[in-house]
């Protein structure tokens, strides 16, 4: 027994790493999928209609679906990443395309959520909803970058691949099933959707103050800064006096939309091969006429 208990306690530092470094992720899948309804089936596209009628028990309406499809993606990611790791160490590029791209990302969604144009009751405006499709690749996308410093820092801790996706794997479930309670956390506070992408900007400048200047943040204090912009902003969605300050939001989200102006153009590129694969591989079946 005493053989296996360094192995036991390898996993459950992998688990509880991994419940660290996935906070932001889970908050952010979990705006991410809030906007999709909970009463109605995935969209099946029409030459997958036969699977869908088999995979719908199980997957549930297109809320709790796309959490688990994602779960299935998250899996398959994290072991390709395992697999990939003395790459991605040995080559700091691919981690700054990815905190670009996550502050781009972030940029985006905060400038269409925060800004004050046409808002006179200076309500924060909703995140735009993507089909259930596009949603699931976003997750995905996310996910894959997300798992770079967790699989990077999990490999760290034991050389035992199968040890090592062991604790993975349950730290991916735990996470997903905290993305299910945030996305319905975000229904009942809305400013949780801004929190998840103040996180997102956050991920993607810890990634550029490590790959550039190599400032290295400890994981406690990358998980008390998650917790402390949720909770701030909470405080503000609750505390009036806390929002005679909007306008501060509002001056950073017209600052925010400028400098998106001028980098927004590094990524129409992806953009368009994002929208290709959608065309191809998403192909809505045309409404039948009633009878």
């Amino acid at each position: 027994m005493n053989e296996y208990w360094p192995i036991v306690v390898i996993v459950l530092q992998l688990i509880f790493l991994e419940g660290i470094l996935s906070i932001d992720n889970a908050a952010v899948i979990g705006a991410l999928v809030s906007p999709l309804p909970d009463d109605q089936d995935v969209p099946w596209p029409a030459g997958l209609q036969k699977l869908g009628k088999i995979l719908d028990p199980f997957l549930g309406h297109q809320r709790l679906a796309a959490l688990r499809v994602g779960l299935l993606g998250a899996y398959v990611g994290r072991g390709a990443m395992l697999f990939l790791t003395s790459f991605l160490i040995h080559n700091s590029w691919i981690k700054l395309i990815g905190a670009f791209y996550l502050i781009h990302l972030a940029f985006d969604s905060l400038e269409d959520m925060t800004s004050g144009d046409g808002d006179e009751d200076g309500e924060i405006k909703p995140i735009k909803v993507q089909s259930f499709w596009a949603t699931v690749l976003t997750v995905e996308i996310m996910d894959l970058i997300f798992s770079i410093d967790n699989v990077v820092a999990a490999v760290s801790l034991s050389d035992m691949v199968w040890v090592v996706m062991l604790g993975v794997g349950i730290g991916i479930l735990t996470m997903r099933f905290a993305a299910g309670i945030f996305s319905y956390a975000v229904e009942r506070e809305p400013i949780l959707k801004q929190a998840a992408y103040i996180l997102v900007l956050n991920i993607g400048v810890e990634l550029i103050l490590d790959q550039v200047w190599h400032v290295e943040i400890p994981d406690l204090l990358r998980f008390g800064i998650s917790v402390a912009t949720i909770v701030f902003a909470l405080a503000y969605a609750h505390s009036p006096f806390l929002q005679k300050f909007r306008f501060i939001l509002i001056w950073l989200a017209q600052g925010i939309g400028i400098i998106n102006e001028l980098v927004d153009w590094v990524f129409i590129p992806f953009k368009a091969i994002f929208s290709l694969i959608v065309g191809l591989f998403v192909r809505m079946p045309k409404p039948q006429p009633a009878d």
